[in-house]
Order: C-alpha cells, then structure tokens, then sequence
C-alpha cells in the first residue's frame, strides 16, 4: 500500500468531502497489481504537493459500500474531490504524469 491518509466509510466526510484542499482518493486493493504498480506515483504526488492536496487511500476489500457509492468498478480508479464533490476519475494504472493531470489545474 502507498502513503495516503486511510479513508473510511466513518472520516470519508470529515476527511474528503469537507477539506478544504482538493483530494485524490485512490481506490485500491491487495490483490491488484496494477494498484501496486501505480503505488510509488500516488506517494511521490502527495510528497511533491503536500500541503496543496491531500492523499487519500480506499481499500475497496474493507470499504466495499463507499466503492459502490461513487460507482467504482474496477481498480485502480483514481478520483479526485474539490469542493466536496468528484471533479475528475482515471480508471485503470497510468503513468505519473497522466494522474497529476487529473488535479494540476485544479490546485
């Protein structure tokens, strides 16, 4: 697993949906390789853009229901949150630059 802040179903609100920074939210699991593949990326953004966005991690095995509520169907799928609500998705693994596309304008 990569550095990130564990999101659950309990700070989901208080951690995503109230921050006054934008989130990324990686939804993820053990078993996934592609998860693992893209694990170094997510802890290099939330190191370089520290105090710019916060980081989040979804284990989708234990946090099934949140997985379904946002329509996450398969992993690794990357969201990003502004203002308490999604403002960008990447399904699948991508390279560093691809995922700090989804949130570099929105900083």
């Amino acid at each position: 697993m990569s550095k990130g802040i564990t999101i659950t179903n309990e700070n989901f609100e208080s951690e995503v949906l109230a921050s006054p920074l934008p989130v990324l939210i990686d939804f993820w699991a053990d078993w996934c390789g592609p998860c693992k593949m893209i694990g170094p990326f997510i802890d290099q953004l939330a190191a370089e853009y520290e105090g710019r966005l916060k980081v989040g991690k979804v284990n989708v095995d234990e946090q099934g229901e949140l997985a379904g509520r946002y329509g996450v169907a398969s992993i690794p799928t990357l969201i990003l949150y502004k203002d308490g609500r999604p403002a960008a998705q990447q399904v699948g693994a991508a390279p560093k630059q691809q995922i700090e596309a989804l949130f570099k304008d929105l900083i």
